[in-house]
Parts: structure tokens; C-alpha cells; sequence
């Protein structure tokens, strides 16, 4: 992946990390001990800090410096619909430019996840899963598309649904299916793959939160 400035280098390595969860939801931000870890001046960081507030991954205030912003699962249903609508678009996008090395990084990708997997490195997990779907996206040439992409992906809940028993093993056969349409060009059935992937994952997290809030509603209560 090529990053125009140090600027878009520091940005996307924050996004990774607040969607692997290195950073955790809540947790402060200290700009110089980035830059540290980094090995750049605090500029980019200070830049690349402006920019995730916009995108809102990050929240800002007085006195408290930044820190990862928290996520309204309120929202979740209107994200996850706009999500389908643009990740379908890069992905029919994407794969009119896909070449056979492009298709060699997505593997590789999928089978550093896979591997992730059987180590049952979440962290890790979550990562490469942000890399794979970020370069799949980003070969649409589409850059404000991927910008919007990005906005959603800062409001939805990855650290919940990562927790999900089996749900890693089943996003990396949607992973697998999804490269299976890339590799053969089929564009409607590659858009439907994404959507479903998607789909499935917001599907298991909400039965996952409507059985937690069943277990803690006393017996004879009523849900508010």
C-alpha cells in the first residue's frame, strides 16, 4: 500500500489499530508516544489526528487531549445499510482492475487471517481483516467512496462482533467465497458476497445483544 504523505501513513496505521483494538474504545491518545513508536515527528501525528476526529474515530476535549471514540450501537442498522451500498460499489469497481499480483496480496492477506485464526489472535484477526477489505477497496480507484467507507467503519462495532463464538471461521469462508468471484470476474456474484459478508455479521451481533439483554431482564420483567 503507498501512502502520499506521512500524514495518510500515520492515519491508516491509527485506523488499524483502534479497528484491532490495540487502541481500545475510550482510551487516550498520546500523540507524542505515537510518534515515538512511529519514528516520526509529532507533525503527521498531530495532522493524522485532525483527520481521524473528522472521520470519528477519534473524539477531542479540553484538557483531556484525544481519545478513541466511542460507538453508538443505536446507529448500527442505518451504518451497516450504507455500508452494503458503498462496499458493493468498490468491490464491482474493483474487480474490473484486479490483476493476477492483486489477487496474490488478497490471498496472502486471507491466509495471514486464516493463520490468525487458528492462533486465536483477535487482535490480529482484526487487522488483517481491515488490511484485506482496505486494499480490496482502495484498487476501485474510488478515493472519496473509500473515504465514506472509512467514516462507517469507525461507527461499527468490530470489538463486539470479533468476540463472537466461531464468527472469525465463518468471515474467512465469506473471505474465501468473495475471492472465488474476484478471481473469476463475476461481478454481481463478488457484490452479492460483500453484501452478505456484511449482512451475516451484523445478523449474529444482534442476536448476540438480544440474548444478552434477555439474560439480564429478571424473570417477570419487562424490557423497558
Amino acid at each position: 500500500m503507498r501512502y502520499r504523505t506521512k500524514e495518510d501513513f500515520v492515519a491508516d496505521y491509527l485506523r488499524e489499530a483502534i479497528i484491532s483494538g490495540r487502541f481500545e474504545r475510550g482510551q487516550r491518545l498520546k500523540q507524542a508516544e505515537i510518534a515515538a513508536y512511529l519514528s516520526l515527528s509529532i507533525t503527521p501525528v498531530r495532522e493524522a489526528m485532525k483527520l481521524l476526529e473528522a472521520e470519528g474515530y477519534v473524539t477531542r476535549e479540553s484538557h483531556h487531549g484525544a481519545q478513541v471514540s466511542a460507538f453508538d450501537i443505536d446507529t448500527s442498522d442505518d451504518v451497516v445499510g450504507l455500508r452494503v451500498l458503498l462496499e458493493e460499489r468498490l468491490v464491482r469497481a474493483a474487480i474490473l482492475r484486479l490483476t493476477d499480483g492483486d489477487i496474490a496480496e488478497l490471498n496472502a492477506l486471507e491466509d495471514e487471517f486464516e493463520s490468525a485464526i487458528s492462533s486465536g489472535d483477535r487482535m490480529l484477526m482484526r487487522g488483517i481483516n481491515y488490511r484485506f477489505h482496505r486494499h480490496l477497496y482502495e484498487l476501485a480507484q474510488q478515493p472519496q467512496t473509500l473515504h465514506f467507507v472509512q467514516v462507517l467503519w469507525a461507527k461499527y462495532p468490530f470489538d463486539v462482533i470479533n468476540t463472537l463464538q466461531g464468527r472469525a471461521q465463518r468471515a474467512g469462508l465469506e473471505h474465501r467465497q468473495l475471492l472465488t468471484y474476484l478471481v473469476s470476474g463475476d461481478v454481481d456474484s463478488a457484490a452479492q458476497a460483500v453484501r452478505a459478508h456484511i449482512e451475516e455479521g451484523w445478523a449474529e451481533l444482534r442476536e448476540h445483544l438480544r440474548s444478552d439483554s434477555a439474560q439480564q431482564t429478571p424473570s417477570g420483567a419487562r424490557n423497558p
